[in-house]
């Protein structure tokens, strides 16, 4: 696993911060706390991302909007 605070984690995926956070289910996203990223102990503790398993949530997610769109998986 590959945990990174929220800037480093944003620029492995090459997103910006906001839209990672967007990203979170508390926030109307598919992001799941204690799969994708945990929470500190205080609000104002830094947010931990777990890249790899999002990355692999965004995959999945462009793999379900290109076959309901009847999309190539080429671009």
């Amino acid at each position: 696993m590959s945990w990174m605070r929220t800037g480093d984690a944003a620029h492995h995926l090459g997103i910006s911060t906001d839209t990672l956070k967007r990203k979170m289910e508390s926030k109307g996203g598919f992001l799941e706390n204690t799969v994708h990223y945990n929470l500190g102990p205080s609000k104002n503790s830094a947010i931990l991302w777990d890249v790899d398993r999002i990355r692999a949530a965004f995959n999945q997610r462009g793999l379900q909007a290109r076959s309901q769109h009847g999309g190539c998986l080429e671009r």
